[in-house]
């Protein structure tokens, strides 16, 4: 098949940005031809608010993307992330010669700031009530009105001219936690399947985790991913294993000037590196507050053969659970998190987790689920195509 890869990059590379280019050379590999588009965001402030005033709907956008089909003629568009440069525009544009397909990374289409998150806690409100406004109301995008007010603006418009049932053949969430949430917030539930993220194998580990005395964190170092609240665990776990903090952010000064003994902050690393320290690692912590979309951290350590202690909020217990009730801790509770880090004083019980993550992955989040997940998705919209556009809507 010929599949139009079209994703608009983030400017600090992360989860999406990889997880649209593995697809790519997976899908090469597997003998289709891919054309991967990308665009970014505008650098520049007046450019930049330009396109947000026009993140509802871009025409100029939907121009480039219409060319695009037209000239490469594919089986299949898939889009990943569309905010704001592209807009919804670009999925009827496409819809007028291809079968389209939008993968769901984060909450966008239901939440102004795509993480169904308020003041730390998670909020389902503007989901339950399909009201996207409460998102300008309280300014949960960047903590401003204007740019609240573009995010709410996309999310209206779009519902009510009914874009997701008209644009797109076929919507993706990651887990059936996010394809709930959607449909609750007004997505028709026939557009819209669970496919999830896969990575690759990293190979053998390089030594069984239960030898292991490091202990792991992979992520951005923000309020909602909690590394603060991991190191107040640490402290009252009182381990005898290190803990290494791979990432950068916002709460990076403050973790460093505590100053914990068994604690080292790594900072950025690049992902062989990071493979590297899965393969040593005993566990990884995943103590996040938020709903997390689809963590490619989480499928990295359980690939890695590495048992994930993570908190039990939003689809991420959908993916640890499979490890045992042990691997779950309360969000945002240091004390019942460092109960979850003390376990891992239990050679069996780290072992068996082990066994269990790199079972999980071969099971579900492998490359060969993958590509099996991917070319069942693109014959199933290519086989609901038929006749003019217009009668597909």
């Amino acid at each position: 098949m010929k599949i139009l890869q079209i994703h608009t990059q983030y400017r600090q590379p992360g989860g999406e940005d990889s997880v649209a280019s593995n697809e790519a050379e997976l899908l090469r590999d597997a003998g289709h031809s891919v054309i991967e588009h990308r665009e970014q965001n505008p650098p520049g402030p007046l450019a930049a608010a330009g396109d947000m005033i026009r993140s509802p709907w871009n025409p100029a956008a939907a121009r480039r993307v219409r060319d695009l089909v037209r000239v490469h003629a594919p089986d299949v568009t898939h889009f990943h992330n569309t905010w704001y440069h592209l807009s919804p525009s670009v999925f009827r544009a496409a819809r007028e010669f291809s079968p389209t397909v939008l993968t769901l990374h984060n909450y966008r289409l239901a939440c102004a700031n795509a993480m169904l998150l308020r003041d730390n806690q998670a909020c389902e409100l503007c989901v339950a009530s399909q009201n996207a406004w409460y998102g300008v109301r309280y300014k949960c995008y960047l903590d401003s009105y204007t740019q609240s007010l573009a995010s709410a603006s996309t999310i209206a418009f779009n519902r009510r001219r009914g874009t997701w049932r008209k644009d797109l053949d076929l919507i993706l969430a990651l887990t059936d936690f996010a394809r709930d949430r959607f449909i609750e917030s007004g997505i028709p539930a026939d557009r819209i399947a669970v496919k999830p993220n896969f990575v690759p194998d990293p190979g053998p580990r390089t030594r069984a985790a239960e030898d292991s005395n490091r202990v792991l964190f992979v992520g951005r170092l923000t309020t909602e991913k909690a590394p603060d609240v991991l190191l107040n665990a640490w402290e009252r776990a009182g381990l005898d294993y290190e803990l290494d903090i791979i990432g950068v952010g916002p709460l990076e000064a403050d973790l460093r000037r505590r100053g914990l003994p068994s604690v080292s902050l790594l900072g950025q690393v690049d992902q062989s590196a990071v493979r590297s320290h899965m393969l040593e690692a005993r566990a990884l912590v995943l103590p996040s507050i938020w709903y997390e979309g689809l963590s490619m951290v989480l499928l990295e350590a359980l690939a890695a053969g590495v048992p994930v202690l993570a908190s039990d909020i939003g689809p991420i217990p959908e993916v640890v659970a499979p490890l045992g009730p042990d691997w779950l801790a309360r969000p945002g509770d240091p004390d019942d998190l460092a109960k979850g880090l003390a376990r891992l004083q239990d050679r069996a019980h780290v072992a068996a987790g082990s066994t269990s993550a790199r079972r999980l992955f071969e099971d579900r989040y492998s490359e060969q689920h993958g590509l099996a997940g991917l070319e069942a998705v693109y014959e199933r919209v290519a086989r609901t195509i038929s006749g003019p556009t217009s009668e597909r809507r």
